[in-house]
């Protein structure tokens, strides 16, 4: 059976994103499929940027560098997020170009929304996992709750779940100590 060209989606690559109009829409496309999304509410992004000062602290005193969206990360061609919030260590500052970052950052942050839910958890998940991100923290400001997933050999295991009054560490940047309740973008 044939198949028409109608019928096969089509696959957008990294070079697809600079054809699109700058119109405050975050582009990203995961395994070749073009994923729009609108700009996100006001707690989302006190919660972006208590993480990025506590980074970018974090970043001044021990090295690295700390970036939020919108900033492309290329994984391959047909694999291109915007992570609300990402990390890269010292030892990894030349995948960082001019434009993206080229390859995996050593920790990447998404911070729910009601329309990204499902493509935070599955799919951005997944696909973290898949081209070797090594921590991934999804803060779901619904529960109120940070999930956190440590890649293992056969990938990311079930997260380790942290609360208001607790604090966000982890043994990729040691010394860094982000109080959830900050990081869920609480005043």
């Amino acid at each position: 059976m044939a198949v028409s060209a109608e019928s096969v989606p089509r696959r957008y690559t990294y070079p697809d994103l600079a054809t699109f109009p700058d119109d405050h829409l975050r582009r990203e496309i995961i395994d070749g499929e073009l994923i729009v999304n609108p700009a996100p509410v006001t707690r989302h992004q006190s919660a972006v940027a208590a993480i990025l000062v506590a980074l970018f602290n974090y970043a001044k005193a021990c090295g690295g560098k700390a970036l939020c969206a919108p900033y492309d990360v290329v994984l391959a061609l047909d694999n291109v997020v915007e992570p609300d919030v990402l990390f890269i260590r010292s030892e990894h500052l030349d995948r960082l170009g001019a434009k993206y970052l080229e390859g995996p950052p050593d920790l990447v942050v998404e911070i729910s929304s009601p329309s990204t839910r499902r493509l935070e958890l599955v799919r951005k998940r997944e696909l973290y996992q898949r081209f070797g991100v090594p921590e991934y923290w999804y803060v779901d400001l619904e529960l109120d709750r940070v999930e956190v997933y440590v890649l293992e050999e056969d990938g990311y295991p079930a997260p380790g779940i942290k609360y208001p009054g607790e604090a966000l560490e982890t043994a990729g940047l040691p010394g860094l100590s982000v109080p959830v309740t900050e990081a869920l973008g609480v005043d």
